[in-house]
């Protein structure tokens, strides 16, 4: 039986959700399912244990009937009910659902009109006129589509750092726990924080490399086995990721730690430090003439070559190198230097937890305050606040941070930008607000000039305290707009913006290679988790991660500073702070 995670009831409920909406069922029916897979992603406790030993009664909106699927599906490793739905239509069709753009009614209308159940299939009826009688497929909508398409092969073997992100630790968990492993480490991109990821690069030190490499091939999510060697093994999991493993001795861990972290650019500019200087580096030792350095950790062979040992995070010669011979390295932020965070959305619009729900978690992630953003009321697909709920949600916010104690929620709001660059909210307003996130939520399409324009009339209005996900980029789905980022810096520095990083794993927004320029005009960011729900504070680990690949220090990031200092700066003039 494959091992039944929350991850797997979450999904298998989204998906019978889906099939139902398909088949054109009762909304109440697919509601409870997708309902259902809410509560069990946020159920604080081990829901899979739970269902498994049928103890589920008494969770409010899971109802008999679910539990009795999620009791079947935790205990056994499946679900006949969402196996004979699936059976009711073509396999390809769930590829459908991940082409940005379509939802489950124009996928049924796709289906039931013309008989459309995969993506090859979609695609050559927008290059056709078929689709053209369809409703709600204009012409407009089909360039949309076809441009979507387009994306989905180009970033086809690409993964997003944080869905990797928590299979990756526990395979990394797995092989640490293995007895005839010393060492282990996931080196590649992965190590080095990068946004996207094309496979995980795992290495072991071992006495017993072959034994670790069946191991491998052994892991219960493999789902093909590509090479299988003494020392080396390649996998393909369920979900398409590609891992690979080498099994190295000690002594040559170091070397393989380093050499396989890369980046590539990085690793020529060592070895030709290394060959100035009359040594060969390579992936398992060094060799020369003379004196041989001594390496034991992987800083041993950064000491050796005249530099700082350069955190993972750098490794994309881009300066680190530089730094590194001159002692100029920075000290980075770390995640445990934070002590709150900003824009997090809750049930007043599409977040799904309360305030109360949301202080709660950040209290146990161990911050000091958090800043609510809810939408404004021109994001009405959002369920954005108009002015009579925003004012309504100040005061609920400053009654209940009478009941805290060394806590405090602050109150805000994700203002949309329109079009014209002018706020959703009339300055009055704004004022009353401890601090506003200005973000884009749509009219993506202006050439590059207007967009800029827009987003530096936005950050000249003194109430706008930060510059929400600042290129709209949803990572390996939609390409960021046309936007001046030199200028937008330029702007936030003379302007005292905040540029949030928006750590959402979708979007990671502002792009690290910006940071550095940003830290050197002097503009702070703010490392915030755009949290629709209280897991997701647990972005701020893949924040914290990005910061330090942008060279962001402590001092750069706003949100390191503890409560008492970050109401004094939020109280002061935007010009003075």
């Amino acid at each position: 039986m494959a091992d039944v995670t929350r991850d797997t009831l979450v999904s298998t409920l989204e998906e019978i959700a889906l099939l139902l909406e398909l088949k054109g069922e009762n909304p109440f029916k697919t509601r409870a399912y997708r309902k259902g897979a809410e509560i069990v992603q946020n159920f604080d406790g081990d829901i899979v244990a739970l269902a498994a030993d049928g103890e589920l009664k008494g969770i409010k909106g899971i109802g008999d009937a679910l539990q009795q699927k999620l009791h079947e599906l935790a205990s056994t490793g499946a679900l006949q009910y969402y196996e004979n739905l699936k059976g009711e239509f073509p396999p390809t069709l769930f590829e459908l659902f991940e082409v940005q753009g379509l939802g489950p009614k124009k996928i049924k209308a796709l289906y039931d009109k013309l008989g459309i159940s995969s993506v090859a299939e979609l695609k050559e009826a927008c290059q056709g006129k078929e689709i053209s009688n369809l409703a709600g497929f204009g012409a407009k909508t089909v360039e949309k589509i076809l441009s979507a398409i387009e994306n989905r092969e180009k970033f086809a073997d690409r993964f997003r750092l944080g869905e990797v992100a928590p299979l990756a630790e526990t395979l990394l968990e797995r092989l640490r726990d293995h007895p005839k492993v010393s060492r282990s480490a996931i080196a590649g991109s992965y190590r080095r924080s990068k946004e996207t990821l094309h496979d995980l690069d795992f290495l072991v030190a071992t006495t017993k490399p072959a034994e670790l490499t069946q191991f491998f091939t052994e892991f219960p999510e493999v789902h093909e086995v590509i090479v299988h060697g003494e020392t080396k093994a390649s996998i393909r999991l369920e979900n398409g990721l590609q891992c690979d493993l080498r099994a190295v001795s000690n002594a040559h861990f170091p070397f393989a730690l380093q050499y396989f972290t890369g980046s590539k650019e990085h690793n020529v500019e060592l070895r030709s430090l290394a060959l100035k200087k009359g040594l060969s580096l390579n992936e398992y030792d060094f060799t020369g003439e003379g004196d041989i350095p001594e390496v034991k950790e992987e800083a041993d062979i950064y000491r050796a070559l005249g530099l700082d040992w350069v955190v993972p995070e750098l490794r994309e010669n881009r300066g680190e190198i530089e730094a590194a011979q001159k002692g100029e390295l920075p000290a980075l932020v770390e995640l445990s230097h934070l002590r709150g965070t900003f824009h997090n959305h809750t049930i007043a619009s599409d977040g799904q937890n309360t305030l109360e729900e949301m202080a709660g978690a950040a209290k146990d992630h161990g911050l000091q305050y958090l800043g609510i953003a809810d939408h404004s009321k021109s994001s009405f697909q959002a369920n954005g606040l108009d002015e009579n709920r925003l004012i309504g949600q100040i005061a609920t916010i400053r009654k209940l941070n009478e009941s805290f104690d060394d806590f405090a929620l602050i109150p805000g709001s994700e203002v949309d930008i329109l079009k014209d660059g002018s706020l959703d909210f009339d300055n009055d307003l704004l004022a009353q607000l401890d601090y506003c996130v200005a973000s884009v939520h749509n009219v993506f399409n202006l050439p590059e000039d207007e967009m800029t324009a827009r987003l530096i009339r936005a950050m000249e209005n003194e109430h706008v305290t930060m510059l929400g996900h600042l290129t709209g980029r949803l990572l390996l789905r939609r390409d960021p707009y046309a936007v001046n980022i030199e200028k937008i810096i330029d702007c936030a520095a003379e302007t005292r913006t905040v540029i949030e990083l928006n750590c959402n794993p979708w979007r990671l927004d502002m792009d690290w290679r910006w940071w550095h320029r940003a830290r050197d005009k002097g503009v702070l960011t703010s490392i915030n988790p755009d949290a629709h729900a209280t897991e997701q504070l647990q972005f701020l680990a893949y924040g914290a991660r990005i910061a330090r690949k942008g060279w962001l220090r402590r001092e750069d990031v706003v949100n390191t500073r503890p409560l008492a200092e970050i109401q004094e700066w939020l109280a002061l003039p935007k010009s003075k702070r």
